[in-house]
């Protein structure tokens, strides 16, 4: 099955900016976290077109090579390794073909040392892991130098020797009549050395397989979709090659109270009937502790206060965020014959008064009588 576009996949312009681009992918990974819907595969797919979409989007090198080539130029990338370019591609192929004619030659053979693969890690924090930052210990299966011959692929006491069909050059040439192709060498498949006694325990690889286990150090302020970089701690390379690096990409679970938008949190907060109605005060819950709330008499629900600077200090600097809650009358329930007495004796006592004491519900049925008046003419 076709991929769909990845700026539609995020509901972004062509040229929306990494913020945006960031923010949009928020948006979809709260909605369709696996954590918040699950059993939903339909969720999970999107959570990880959406995850896609938002590692080539942001990352410089593959947007530019999506841009032009599309899917197809993504996948050429993963199959040419780190680095590669459809267009430099193609510019190899000619460069075998008439380098050799008019005395060129590619430059450099397949032969050098190659960079170990980057590896990802998505890593689950709790809110509170999120905003004030933590140490996680994380385990991964990962491709490490093999101990017993330090990454040569030989046998100890022995060593790789020059490729004698490539004279270590990784390549020979070809000729095809008026043409000559420079292609990988058969023998060493383009190593230009070797293994005439293989490492029993790599099997002449060079390298194995191993579970590491590391300490990451997350700053306070991530958010979902935030990554970590440690270079070096990704696969060994060949060859010689440096190690890649280990990406860390952050998850925030749902927390059961407070949702998080950006650097501001916001939550429900319960007040009983009398409170709405006479005004007091509530225990609000935050990151750092209990605040007093004060309510106001004859509070709706539904209202909004705002308490400043209870949110969270963004990773990447700037003020820090606000705490919105959002207060719900609730309606009270298991009431005693006495109390449900005591309601009806309050409920005639604004019989013939009503509309003073409830305003909304009056608008309400004005509108609605409008409404039907309208219908009838």
């Amino acid at each position: 099955m076709s991929k769909r576009d990845y700026y539609q996949v995020l509901s972004v312009a062509r040229n929306a900016s990494e913020d945006e681009i960031k923010k949009a992918y928020r948006r979809l990974a709260m909605k369709h976290h696996p954590d918040r819907n699950p059993g939903d595969a339909e969720a999970e797919e999107k959570f990880k077109e959406a995850k896609e979409a938002y590692e080539v989007l942001t990352d410089a090198k593959k947007r530019a090579a999506y841009d032009q080539f599309g899917h197809a130029g993504l996948d050429a990338a993963r199959g040419g390794g780190p680095g590669f370019n459809p267009a430099d591609a193609f510019g190899d192929i000619f460069g075998d073909v008439f380098g050799d004619i008019f005395g060129g030659g590619r430059r450099g053979g397949r032969s050098g040392p190659f960079r170990g693969a980057d590896l990802r890690y998505e890593l689950g924090l709790d809110l509170e892991q999120a905003v004030f930052g933590t140490t996680a210990e994380i385990e991964f299966p990962t491709v490490v130098d093999c101990a017993t011959c330090a990454g040569s692929g030989a046998a100890p006491g022995h060593s790789p020797t020059s490729c004698g069909t490539c004279g270590g050059a990784g390549q020979v040439r070809v000729s095809q009549g008026f043409f000559t192709v420079q292609q990988t060498c058969p023998r060493c498949k383009g190593r230009g050395t070797i293994i005439t006694q293989p490492c029993k325990t790599c099997s002449g690889q060079g390298r194995t397989r191993e579970t590491r286990r590391l300490s990451v150090k997350v700053p306070a302020g991530v958010d979902t979709g935030d990554r970590i970089r440690l270079p070096g701690e990704g696969e060994s390379g060949r060859q010689g090659g440096p190690r890649g690096d280990l990406y860390v990409e952050i998850a925030v679970r749902e927390h059961p109270i407070f949702e998080r938008e950006g650097s501001h949190l916001s939550c429900e907060v319960p007040i009983g009937f009398a409170t709405a109605a006479l005004g007091g005060s509530v225990e609000v819950p935050t990151l750092d502790g209990h605040v007093t709330l004060k309510i106001p008499a004859e509070t709706q629900s539904g209202r909004v206060f705002r308490l400043r600077e209870k949110g969270v200090r963004p990773v990447r600097g700037g003020p820090t965020g606000d705490l919105f809650c959002r207060v719900v009358v609730e309606t009270p329930v298991d009431l005693t014959d006495e109390q449900k007495d005591l309601l009806r004796q309050f409920q005639e006592s604004l019989t013939g008064d009503a509309p003073r004491h409830n305003p909304r519900e009056r608008s309400f049925l004005e509108g609605v009588k409008r409404f039907f008046e309208n219908i009838g003419s």
